[in-house]
């Protein structure tokens, strides 16, 4: 674990203006208010129409340098975690550099799906040790409505679309990434798959189809989340030196309000120290954490010195933890 200062200097976030709630789903697709909430927490979700992801990730970069007060020339690095960037190339990461002319800056993005935010904060915390005063910002984005099969109502009523992201610095406060604990479970990777392009060539038969949309064997996720969410967590609170009960809150991915409840049941916690806002957002893959994130930072949640766990886990099959005092 590369120790070092990790200071959140802002928080922010960019939502699509277009509201889609269980009602509207129901024009389109058999399904009801009813059974979604019950089966997923989810009221409603926000889909992006005019706003691409890069848009987003832009907007969210824009806000971060502002509420720092910082000039974009000593940005060092920007990380976007996403798995429905606009474009394979150029990256998100490389736009939003671009857009905000942080010159300067490498840019780059992760691909870890739900658990990406958490994976691009470690991949930032090693890149800001050893550089005093480095500047990085880290970004989940996410446009899953282009990945959606709106009439698969096993995954269609599940997911939204968001930005958010945190604009850090190694400044020598007493801010860090206390610990992590990242694992990926490739084997069961196939459980949840979205964006297959077999493309075509004229050199030999191609047997393959395109599959862009979201597919998820729902229960094997379920189970793989509520048994290797907790475990990150335990792990990475261990190695922090810490008690679970010393982490004020747990900003867990929103993929499901019964997988959080069943991690916190598991844990032995409070559903006080896990908030959720799965409600409003659905879930939108590794731009869920930040959004909570910032939802916490505005409503005033948020003191310097405490301990936070930030999980992740979803495609891959991937999980995450980083407990961070902030």
């Amino acid at each position: 674990m590369i120790m070092n200062s990790f200071r959140i200097k802002a928080i922010a976030k960019s939502i699509p203006q277009k509201v889609v709630t269980n009602d509207d789903l129901t024009k389109i697709m058999d399904t009801s208010d009813e059974w979604i909430k019950r089966r997923t927490g989810i009221t409603q979700r926000h889909i992006a129409t005019r706003e691409t992801n890069t848009s987003m990730c832009i907007d969210v970069a824009k806000q971060l340098v502002e509420k720092a007060g910082i000039d974009v020339d000593t940005i060092n690095f920007i990380i976007v975690a996403t798995m429905s960037g606009d474009y394979q190339t150029p990256s998100t990461a490389a736009s939003v550099q671009g857009a905000i002319h942080a010159d300067h800056a490498v840019a780059f993005d992760v691909d870890a799906a739900c658990s990406g935010f958490v994976y691009g904060t470690s991949v930032m915390n090693s890149l800001l040790a050893g550089k005093p005063n480095g500047i990085g910002i880290v970004i989940g984005g996410e446009k899953l409505s282009r990945l959606i099969n709106w009439q698969d109502r096993g995954t269609a009523v599940l997911f939204g679309d968001g930005a958010a992201g945190i604009l850090v610095q190694n400044d020598g406060s007493t801010s860090q990434v206390v610990s992590e604990n990242l694992s990926t479970y490739g084997a069961d990777g196939m459980c949840l798959t979205a964006g297959h392009h077999a493309g075509q060539n004229p050199f030999g038969e191609n047997q393959e189809q395109d599959d862009p949309y979201i597919k998820m064997d729902g229960h094997a996720v379920y189970n793989f989340a509520t048994k290797r969410a907790p475990e990150s967590i335990e792990q990475a609170v261990a190695d922090a030196g810490l008690q679970l009960n010393d982490i004020k809150y747990f900003i867990m991915h929103q993929a499901n309000e019964r997988i959080v409840k069943r991690v916190a049941k598991k844990l032995g916690l409070s559903m006080d120290k896990f908030p959720v806002n799965i409600d409003k957002y659905g879930n939108t893959a590794a731009a869920s954490e930040p959004i909570l994130f910032t939802e916490l930072e505005e409503q005033g949640l948020l003191q310097r010195g405490d301990y936070l766990a930030l999980t992740g886990f979803g495609g891959g099959l991937t999980v995450g933890t980083v407990i961070i005092k902030y």
